[in-house]
């Protein structure tokens, strides 16, 4: 029993700090690649596809919604093991172009498909428990201090590039 206690002890702060850098991750790259996305999504093919997804049912959005999470997905651990091994700039490509593909098509069609999904019992429990353990995560003492650090540097950013101006 208590090997077990200092098991968690050693393992729960491990599992935050890994869930905290991937939630992290996914959070800058995702506010780096909006404004890219949003023109992509002002297309003219992008509006009749969402048009077409609006016009699903809840468990087609779902299937729809799941297939390129869990298709791109492994992006991230195939790019780190390629980075890992010596191959930096294929690793870095395929991070960045299975992150810029996922973000933005998951993203718009949970956006287009929310109050569908959101239908779905287990997928409303799902998304409810994931916000609630971000919520979570994001009111710990580690996490202010990144976000507070993070948030210094995009003020300090600003002044600079205004000073230039």
């Amino acid at each position: 029993m208590a090997a077990r206690s200092a098991f968690r002890k050693v393992i729960e702060p491990a599992i935050v700090v890994v869930a905290a850098f991937y939630f992290l991750f996914d959070g800058i790259f995702l506010a780096i690649i909006r404004p890219l996305v949003s023109r992509i999504y002002r297309l003219r093919l992008f509006q009749s596809i969402a048009g077409w997804i609006a016009s699903l049912g809840p468990y087609q959005t779902l299937v729809l919604f799941l297939l390129p999470l869990i298709l791109l997905e492994p992006t991230k651990p195939l790019s780190a093991y390629l980075i890992a091994s010596k191959h930096f700039p294929a690793g870095i490509t395929v991070l960045v172009l299975g992150e810029v593909l996922k973000i933005s098509i998951v993203e718009r069609i949970f956006h287009i498909g929310r109050d569908k999904l959101m239908t779905i019992r287990a997928f409303a429990w799902a998304y409810n428990f994931i916000i609630g353990w971000l919520s979570w995560l994001e009111n710990l003492p580690p996490w202010l201090a990144v976000k507070r650090t993070f948030d210094d540097f995009k003020r300090w950013a600003r002044a600079l590039r205004h000073a230039r101006s």
